[in-house]
């Protein structure tokens, strides 16, 4: 078995590597002037190879994976298994307006016809219950960083508040409190366009604890920095916040950061100044469990 990684993902596949105990080696990537790619690997690999990549600004990064897991099969490698801890497309899950590209599906068989098995944390599945009606594959693997956050945030806090921004997010947010023996709550949200968010907060007193949101990803970072100034508003005076993918798209950090959130972490599904939890034990024990 060996990993195969990309140069904007070598910390995190350095450490997964050094949780399994197995080979790393850097894909070779050269851009050129107009935009294309080259991708090369090296002539002789095993059996099963791992290929890791954070698919966040995702366009230039499929083409390189189609390039590089056509290449793996073509130099006879069996297996291969894409560890990707942010996952694209997954929110363009229905056709809004006819005729537009209902872009889940697309990328999910993509990724069906390239991989044996794909992994990722935390994938944004709106109206899907699990990973494989995206990717139509068996081990299409969705795993959840409520472990890694929980922990994380009981060495930074003594007690605080969860929040929720929505609905959909009260059984991760409900898991993470009662795993580490916090309260919770959970508001609810209203997108008006791709930067317009509303939040409401649930009718309860703010003002007693500290106070965490907590969200699977962040990308303009609008409902994070609407939700703080909410609860600035309502007499909270501590307030944090923790994503598992720190897209932060354009002006996202600072916004939230200018909102006056005290404190922003993120996992390290995408590389990021925030991103101070690490997912390579999680995701060490899902391909351990694969390779049995």
């Amino acid at each position: 078995m060996l990993i195969l990684t990309f140069p904007d993902y070598l910390k995190q596949a350095q450490r997964l590597a050094s949780s399994l105990n197995v080979p790393l080696l850097e894909v070779v990537l050269h851009r050129f002037p107009d935009g294309e790619s080259l991708i090369r690997l090296p002539p002789s690999l095993p059996a099963h190879v791992i290929i890791c990549r954070s698919l966040n600004q995702p366009n230039d990064k499929l083409i390189e994976l189609l390039l590089c897991a056509t290449t793996a099969r073509q130099l006879g490698v069996k297996r291969i298994t894409l560890i990707a801890p942010y996952l694209c497309y997954m929110r363009q899950d229905i056709a809004n307006q006819p005729g537009e590209a209902v872009s889940q599906r697309i990328i999910g068989k993509l990724l069906a016809d390239l991989f044996d098995d794909v992994i990722t944390v935390d994938p944004h599945l709106h109206r899907i219950s699990t990973l494989n009606q995206a990717i139509p594959i068996k081990n299409a693997i969705s795993l959840t960083a409520a472990d890694e956050i929980g922990f994380f945030l009981q060495k930074k806090l003594v007690h605080a508040l969860l929040l929720g921004p929505d609905s959909e997010s009260e059984q991760w947010v409900a898991a993470i409190a009662e795993k580490i023996g916090f309260d919770y709550a959970i508001a609810e949200k209203q997108r008006r366009g791709d930067r317009l968010v509303e939040i409401s907060l649930p009718n309860r007193s703010f003002s007693e604890m500290p106070v965490v949101i907590i969200d699977d990803m962040a990308s303009t970072g609008r409902t994070l920095a609407g939700t703080v100034r909410q609860l600035q508003a309502a007499g909270n005076k501590e307030t944090y916040a923790v994503v598992t993918h720190a897209l932060f798209c354009g002006d996202a950090e600072a916004h939230i950061l200018q909102a006056g959130v005290r404190g922003l972490w993120s996992t390290d599904s995408i590389d990021h100044p925030t991103s101070c939890i690490h997912l390579d034990l999680l995701i060490a024990k899902t391909v351990l469990a694969l390779v049995r």
